[in-house]
């Protein structure tokens, strides 16, 4: 069983910047696809990165294409989301899953491995 905690969280200005941290549990890490969703009070858990097992490919909505950036450490067993020029639209938990496959996903289903979540706060 993978277990994913994530940190980072926190309450933040809009144009300020937060990177979160999800440190998993188990050394095949190195062998999961990786992806950050969030989600707001009253909507549904939504996709926002995901990266594969290398870092070679990564995948962003929309939303958040140019102010976030994915990336992983596999020595670290830890996956981050620095997020810049934050807006108030971004405050949700965000959530860190893990794919049992090497290539990344935008679909929640497609993650079999969860973290608590942590807040983020982006205040006007």
């Amino acid at each position: 069983q993978v277990q994913l905690v994530e940190s980072g969280g926190g309450l933040v200005q809009a144009g300020g910047s937060l990177r979160l941290s999800c440190a998993a549990s188990r050394r095949i890490f190195s062998s999961y696809a990786m992806g950050w969703f969030r989600q707001a009070p009253g909507k549904e858990r939504e996709f926002a990165a995901a990266i594969s097992w290398s870092g070679e490919s990564t995948y962003y909505a929309d939303s958040v294409k140019g102010r976030f950036t994915i990336s992983r450490d596999n020595a670290k067993n830890t996956v981050y989301l620095q997020m810049n020029s934050l807006k108030p639209e971004d405050t949700a938990v965000y959530y860190c899953a893990a794919r049992d496959y090497l290539l990344p996903s935008r679909r929640v289903n497609d993650y079999g491995h969860w973290g608590q979540g942590t807040q983020v706060t982006v205040s006007s």
